[in-house]
C-alpha cells in the first residue's frame, strides 16, 4: 500500500511523516515538489499532486477545505478505486458535502472522514499521560482495518464510527473547537472515550 498526502501544512506534513516513520509507503503531492522540505528525515518521498496520487492505493486530502472541489474535479478519473480519506477542515463548519463531491469527480473511489477532529498538536505528541487520544472517524466498513492501522501509526485510538458517518465526525470536530477555542481551554485538548 502507498499512500499520497495531498497537502504539505501542519496536519498533512504531521501524519504524513507519522504513517512513514511508521514503514508504510507514503508520497506527499506538492505543486513545488522539487522545493518541498515537508517529507524531512521520514523516509516519505515528495512529487507532484498527479504523480503523487497515480503511485497509491490511498490518498489522504489534507488540504483547506476551499482548495478540494478543484482537485477533485483535476485529478477524479485518477482517484477511481482508491480510498480518499478527507481531512479537510473549514475552521470548525461542517464540510459533510466533500463525500457528494467525491461520488460526483471521482464515482469509482471510497470516502472516508478521518483526520480532522483534533487539532494538529494533538498528530504531533498523541499522549496524555501515557494515554493516547482517541480518533473519530468514518468510513465503509471494508476501509476499517486500514484506517485503524494508520490511526495507530500516528499513536491515536481508532474510534469508529460507521459508513457514511461525516456528520457525526464533524459534530466531534466543532465539540473540540467549542472546547479548545470557544472556551479558551486551549489546542492540546483531546477526548478518550470510557466503557464498563
Amino acid at each position: 500500500m502507498t499512500i499520497a498526502v495531498i497537502g504539505t501544512g501542519f496536519i498533512g506534513g504531521t501524519v504524513g511523516r507519522a504513517f512513514a516513520r511508521a514503514g508504510h509507503a507514503t508520497i506527499f503531492g506538492s505543486r513545488r515538489p522539487a522545493e518541498d522540505t515537508v517529507a524531512a528525515d521520514s523516509g516519505a518521498g515528495t512529487a507532484g499532486i498527479a504523480d503523487a496520487i497515480g503511485q497509491a492505493d490511498t490518498i489522504l486530502l489534507a488540504l483547506p477545505a476551499a482548495a478540494v472541489e478543484e482537485l477533485l474535479r483535476d485529478h477524479g478519473d485518477a482517484l477511481a478505486g482508491k480510498l480518499v480519506i478527507d481531512a479537510a477542515n473549514n475552521v470548525g463548519k461542517p464540510v459533510a458535502h466533500h463525500a457528494e463531491l467525491v461520488t460526483r469527480y471521482a464515482p469509482g473511489a471510497r470516502y472516508a472522514r478521518a483526520f480532522n477532529t483534533l487539532g494538529g498538536e494533538n498528530f504531533a505528541d498523541p499522549n496524555y499521560d501515557g494515554t493516547p487520544a482517541d480518533l473519530f472517524y468514518s468510513a465503509p466498513a471494508g476501509d476499517r482495518a486500514l484506517l485503524d492501522e494508520l490511526i495507530t501509526a500516528v499513536g491515536l485510538r481508532p474510534m469508529y464510527l460507521g459508513d457514511n458517518q461525516q456528520d457525526t465526525v464533524d459534530g466531534v470536530l466543532r465539540l473540540w473547537f467549542a472546547l479548545a477555542v470557544g472556551q479558551g481551554h486551549g489546542r492540546n485538548l483531546a477526548f478518550h472515550t470510557m466503557t464498563r
